[in-house]
């Protein structure tokens, strides 16, 4: 087998909600949109006693050996899925850690997907749903890149050939814990995507949305309150939000124009912030 080369793409939190806790995890639902900025992964498989997982890229750095990729890996070998095949996985970071673009747990949902697609690993769909939430709650998620909204059951619903539009990401330089930031929430909101369709990925429906997340965050960050403020004041966007657990904020836009518009007035005031223009696929 060749070196298979796939993108991972950086999926956004739209709206999230709040809608519980069980003795572990909160229970969420939420509208998620993947956007084209996306890591590349490499794989290869290798004669070796074992798996090497390697990262590369701006933001390869702090990744440790326990990873999202590695413990997939990991769980198909105990699993003995993987036939004692080994491989090679090499990661170019393109997305930042910490910042609620999922980038650890869509590279994981990828290398899934990919020994699904190539029969390298064949199991039920169940199973697929076993071992995704094994490795992280988000995997699941990763494994169709498409518009999907996850309801409080559980269940994800895909969908295709929504409006597409455009995203100004911009992360400071410094990462929120999602676990520090779950530890915080005390409320709870009534569920309000039992019913999902293609309307919910409206601009002007997720407008009227919010992200549960977001005021923990923004009390604990006075920064990343100026920054939000500072975008919806000036960047004329349809709406800004914080995506996951923070730290990076979303300005949305109808147009690709005023997306542009909007990073060069944002480079102008953060010169040291990340930040990258992005379109739904």
């Amino acid at each position: 087998m060749g070196s298979s080369k796939i993108k991972s793409h950086a999926k956004l939190n739209v709206a999230l909600n709040i809608t519980g806790k069980n003795s572990s995890l909160h229970k969420i639902e939420t509208i998620i949109v993947f956007v084209s900025l996306h890591d590349e992964i490499f794989i290869d498989k290798i004669n070796s006693n074992k798996h090497k997982v390697s990262f590369t890229g701006k933001f390869s750095r702090n990744i440790g050996k326990n990873n999202t990729v590695s413990k997939l890996l990991d769980i198909l070998d105990k699993k003995k899925l993987l036939n004692n095949k080994k491989f090679k996985v090499k990661i170019k970071k393109k997305i930042p850690s910490k910042a609620g673009l999922g980038g650890g747990s869509m590279n994981a949902s990828n290398v899934l997907n990919y020994f699904l697609k190539k029969k390298i690993v064949k199991i039920s769909q169940k199973e697929v749903i076993k071992i995704s939430k094994l490795v992280g709650s988000d995997v699941i998620l990763g494994l169709n890149q498409t518009n999907s909204v996850l309801s409080r059951n559980n269940e994800v619903k895909r969908f295709n050939n929504c409006k597409k539009f455009y995203s100004l990401i911009i992360k400071p330089n410094f990462g929120c814990s999602t676990r520090e930031i779950y530890s915080k929430v005390k409320k709870f909101n009534k569920p309000k995507f039992n019913n999902p369709n293609s309307k919910m990925f409206n601009l002007d429906y997720l407008k009227k949305m919010e992200n549960s997340l977001e005021p923990i965050v923004l009390s604990k960050y006075g920064k990343l309150r100026r920054i939000k403020s500072f975008l919806e004041n000036f960047s004329k966007p349809s709406f800004v939000r914080m995506t996951g657990s923070g730290s990076a904020l979303v300005a949305y836009f109808q147009s690709k124009y005023m997306c542009e518009n909007a990073k060069k007035i944002i480079h102008k005031k953060y010169k040291n912030y990340w930040c990258i223009l992005s379109k739904t696929i």
